[in-house]
C-alpha cells in the first residue's frame, strides 16, 4: 500500500514538473531548457546519447538524475521540440476577423457547449459521491457533536449581534431623532446609519469566527461553513446598503425620505429593496455552491452547467423586477418606445446575457454588462448627489454648486475608469506590459486612452468653471442699492463673467484638442504653426473684425459701459443687455434691439453713472409773488427728500435757481435737483404733482398764452383765433 502510494506520489511530482517545465518557456529558464534540450540531442546525434560511467566514477546527485529522466520523457521532448520550431518560426501576424476566424470562433462555442451537454448525465453521479463524503465525515464525527458545532457557530454569531443591539439602544434613538436642518446635517446622519449597520454586520462576522477558533471542526465542514458563512456576509452588507440608499420602510424614522440617497417614492424604495436583496442573495449563494462543487471535486463541465442552471434563476428574478417594476414619480418616454416596449427591450437583453455567458464568450458578455450597468450608475449618482445636497425647505432643484459639480464629475470619472480596468482584467490585459509594446496597435489604443483621460480632465475643468461663473453671475443678477460699491460690482461681473467664459472654453477646447491629437501620435507642431500663418492672414482679410473684437476689449478695459446700464452713440441708443466678442446688445426703451459693432460705437454716453441733475421750467404770471414761489418749491423739494419713497434716489432737493427769461405771457422760472440716474423722471412726475397743489393752495397761477384783442364785432373772434395760432408751439397738432 505504502509502495503505492509512494508510486502515485512520484507520478503526480513528475505531472507538476511536466506542467512546470511547461511555464519555463515565457522566460529566461525556458529559453536555457529549450537550449540544454537541443544540445542534449545533438549529442544523442553524435553518438553520445547514452554514456557509460566509468567503474568507481561518482554517480551523479539525484536532482540530476531525475531531471535527466524527466527530458527522457516521450511528452517533454515532444513539447520541446514543439517549443523549439515555435521559437524559431517568425512573429505570427495580427489575427485579422474573417471567415476562418468567425468559423473557428463559432466552432470553440459548439465545442464548449457540447462539453457542457456531456457532463450534464454525470450530475446525479457526482452528486451522490459528494453526498457520500460529507455523511462519511458526518458519521466519522458524530452528528450530535456536528449538531453543536453548528448551534454554537450560530448561537456565537448572532449572540454578539444581539448584544450589540442591546447596549446600542441610545444610539439607534440618537439617529432616528436627530434633527437635520442642513445638508451636510444629512449626508452625517447617512454615515452614522451605515456605520451602525456595517457594525452588527462585523459583530456577527466576528462572533462567528470565534466559533472556528473555539471549537475543532472536520476538513470538509469547516469549508461548507466558511463558504456559506461569507455568502451570508456579503448578503447582509448588500442589505445595509439596500436600507441605508433606499430607506424602504420607516424604521422608526421621523422622516425617513430625508434619510434616502437615492430619491424615490416608498412604494418604488420598498419593491427595489426587495428585488435587490433576492438577487444579491441569490447570486451569492449560487456562487457558494458552485465553489463548493469544486471543493468536492466536480469536473470543469459540470460546475459550469450548474452554474448556467442557477444563472437562469437569476434571469427570472431580473426578467419580473423588469415587467412588474413601478411607475416612476416622474414621467420617462423611454425614448418613444413606450412602458412595455422599454421592458420588452430590457428582457431581450437580459436573455442575450444570459445566452453569451452559456456560450462561453465572457468577454463579450462583460462588456454588455459594463455597457448597460456603466450609464445608468452613472446617472443614478448624479441623482443622488443631486437629492442630496437639496435644501429641506425647497421641492423644486436648486442651483448647481461647485461641489455638487466636482462630486458629480468626480464619481464619473471614477466610474469610467473602474469599468475599463474591469475590463482590462476580464479580457486578460497587462495594461503594463501592454504599455511597454512600441506597434501602431498599441500606439493607438495608447494614445485612444490618453486622450479619453485627457477629455474628461478637460469636460471635469470645463463643468467646475462654468458651474463657477453661473453661481457668480446668479449672485449678481440680485439688484442691489443703485450707485452702491455692491451694484458696481454686480455690474461689473454681469458684463466680464460672460466674456470671460466664454474665453475659457475656446481655451479648454483647444488644449484638450491639441492634447488628445498629440496623444493619437498626430504632429501638433505644424498646425500651431498653420494656425499662427492663418491668424494672420485672418487678421488680414478681415480687418472689420479684428477692430471689432479689439475696440470691445479697451471698452471693457474703460469700464465705459456695464450690462444693465443706459448708454447712447450717435443714433443708437437703450439699456446694455449682453455682449459677445465682437457687439453689444441695446434695448432700445420703445422695445426694439440694437446689435452695435464695437468698431462703429464710437464714443459713448453712459446716462446711468454716479448721478444726474434733472432741470425743468415753470410758467408763472408776472403779478406772481416769486419769492412766495421760490420758498414753496424749496419746501416741497424738502418734504420730498425727506419721504422715504424717495429719500434714497434724492442726492439734492429740489430748489429754484431764478428767473429764466421773461416770456411774452409768462415768466420763465428754473428749478433743478440731483437724483440717481434713470430716477430723475419719477421724482420730476411727482414734483409736478406737488407743485401745481401748492400753487393753488397759496394763490398762484400758473401762465397760458392769452390774446387781449381791441374792438368788438364779429371779427374778435377771428383774430383771437389767429392770435393763437402765432403762440402755439411750432409742429403743435391742429
Amino acid at each position: 500500500m505504502k509502495t503505492a502510494l509512494v508510486g502515485q506520489g512520484k507520478i503526480t511530482a513528475m505531472d507538476d514538473r511536466i506542467v512546470r517545465a511547461k511555464h519555463l518557456s515565457s522566460g529566461r529558464r525556458g529559453a536555457v531548457l529549450i537550449a540544454l534540450a537541443c544540445f542534449i540531442n545533438l549529442l544523442a546525434a553524435a553518438g553520445f546519447s547514452a554514456p557509460v560511467r566509468a567503474a568507481g566514477e561518482p554517480a551523479p546527485p539525484p536532482q540530476v538524475q531525475e531531471f535527466i529522466k524527466l527530458l527522457e520523457d516521450p511528452a517533454v521532448r515532444s513539447w520541446l521540440d514543439q517549443a523549439k520550431n515555435t521559437q524559431a518560426a517568425p512573429a505570427p501576424e495580427p489575427e485579422v476577423m474573417n471567415a476562418t476566424a468567425m468559423a473557428s470562433r463559432l466552432e470553440g462555442v459548439r465545442q464548449h457547449l457540447r462539453a457542457v451537454a456531456a457532463a450534464l448525465p454525470f450530475l446525479p453521479q457526482e452528486l451522490q459521491r459528494a453526498s457520500g463524503l460529507l455523511l462519511q465525515e458526518l458519521n466519522e464525527r458524530g452528528l450530535f457533536s456536528v449538531v453543536i458545532l453548528i448551534a454554537g457557530f450560530v448561537a456565537l454569531g448572532f449572540g454578539s449581534e444581539w448584544v450589540f443591539w442591546h447596549y446600542t439602544a441610545g444610539t439607534r434613538a440618537w439617529i432616528r431623532h436627530h434633527s437635520m436642518q442642513t445638508s451636510l446635517d444629512r449626508a452625517r446622519m447617512i454615515g452614522m446609519r451605515l456605520v451602525y449597520g456595517l457594525a452588527l454586520v462585523m459583530i456577527f462576522a466576528l462572533g462567528s469566527v470565534g466559533a472556528f477558533l473555539i471549537f475543532e471542526w472536520p476538513p470538509l465542514l469547516r469549508q461548507v461553513v466558511v463558504v456559506y458563512l461569507l455568502a451570508i456576509v456579503i448578503v447582509r452588507l448588500a442589505i445595509v446598503l439596500s436600507r441605508v440608499i433606499l430607506v424602504p420602510d420607516r424604521q422608526q424614522l421621523d422622516q425617513p425620505e430625508r434619510y434616502r440617497i437615492v430619491p424615490a417614492g416608498m412604494q418604488q424604495a420598498r419593491y427595489w429593496h426587495r428585488r435587490l436583496t433576492l438577487f444579491v442573495g441569490y447570486f451569492t449563494f449560487g456562487w457558494a455552491t458552485v465553489d463548493l462543487l469544486r471543493v468536492f471535486g466536480f469536473p470543469p463541465n459540470l460546475r459550469a452547467a450548474a452554474a448556467y442552471a442557477l444563472g437562469l434563476g437569476l434571469l427570472i428574478i431580473a426578467l419580473e423586477a423588469i415587467w412588474r417594476r413601478p411607475a416612476p414619480s416622474h414621467a420617462q418616454t423611454h425614448h418613444g418606445l413606450g412602458r412595455r416596449g422599454f421592458s420588452i427591450l430590457l428582457s431581450a437583453y437580459g436573455i442575450a446575457l444570459w445566452l453569451l455567458w452559456v456560450a462561453g464568450l465572457t468577454r463579450l458578455f462583460w462588456l454588455a454588462v459594463v455597457a448597460m450597468a456603466l450609464p445608468k450608475a452613472m446617472a443614478l449618482g448624479q441623482s443622488a448627489i443631486s437629492h442630496l445636497l437639496r435644501p429641506f425647505d425647497t421641492e423644486e432643484a436648486p442651483r448647481r454648486g461647485v461641489w455638487e459639480v466636482v462630486v458629480e464629475r468626480g464619481l464619473r470619472t471614477v466610474l469610467i475608469i473602474a469599468a475599463a480596468l474591469f475590463l482590462a482584467d476580464v479580457w486578460g490585459i497587462d495594461l503594463v506590459e501592454f504599455t511597454s509594446r512600441d506597434t501602431l496597435a498599441t500606439r493607438l489604443v495608447r494614445g485612444a486612452l490618453t486622450s479619453v483621460v485627457v477629455l474628461l480632465l478637460a469636460d471635469f475643468v470645463w463643468q467646475v468653471v462654468k458651474v463657477a461663473v453661473d453661481a457668480r453671475l446668479a449672485d449678481a443678477a440680485v439688484t442691489a442699492e443703485p450707485q452702491t460699491e455692491a451694484a458696481v460690482r454686480q455690474a461689473r461681473l454681469r458684463t466680464l463673467l460672460p466674456i470671460f467664459r466664454n474665453i475659457l472654453f475656446v481655451v479648454i477646447l483647444v488644449i484638450a484638442g491639441l492634447t488628445a491629437l498629440s496623444a493619437l501620435g498626430v504632429e501638433i507642431g505644424p498646425l500651431i504653426a498653420g494656425a499662427g500663418v492663418l491668424g494672420v492672414a485672418v487678421g488680414f482679410g478681415a480687418q472689420t473684425l479684428v477692430k471689432d473684437v479689439i475696440s470691445g476689449v479697451f471698452y471693457l478695459l474703460d469700464d465705459a459701459f456695464r450690462v444693465g446700464e443706459y448708454i447712447q452713440s450717435g443714433s443708437y441708443k437703450g439699456t446694455v443687455e449682453s455682449f459677445s466678442l465682437r457687439s453689444v446688445k441695446l434695448r432700445h426703451h420703445r422695445g426694439p434691439i440694437y446689435t452695435v459693432p464695437f468698431g462703429q460705437l464710437g464714443a459713448v454716453q453712459n446716462m446711468s453713472r454716479d448721478w444726474v441733475i434733472d432741470k425743468f421750467e415753470i410758467n408763472l404770471t408776472y403779478d406772481t409773488d416769486l419769492e412766495k414761489a421760490r420758498k414753496l418749491i424749496k419746501s416741497i423739494g424738502q418734504d420730498m427728500a425727506a419721504d422715504p419713497e424717495f429719500a434714497r434716489n434724492i442726492l439734492e432737493p429740489m430748489k429754484m435757481q431764478g428767473v429764466e427769461q421773461f416770456g411774452d405771457f409768462a415768466i420763465k422760472l428754473r428749478c433743478k435737483m440731483t437724483t440717481r440716474p434713470g430716477e430723475q423722471f419719477v421724482i420730476r412726475r411727482k414734483a409736478y404733482a406737488r407743485i401745481k397743489q401748492a400753487f393753488e393752495e397759496n394763490g398762484i397761477k400758473f401762465a397760458v398764452p392769452t390774446v387781449q384783442v381791441a374792438g368788438g364785432g364779429d371779427a374778435a373772434p377771428a383774430i383771437a383765433h389767429e392770435g393763437l395760432q402765432l403762440v402755439k408751439p411750432a409742429g403743435a397738432a391742429e
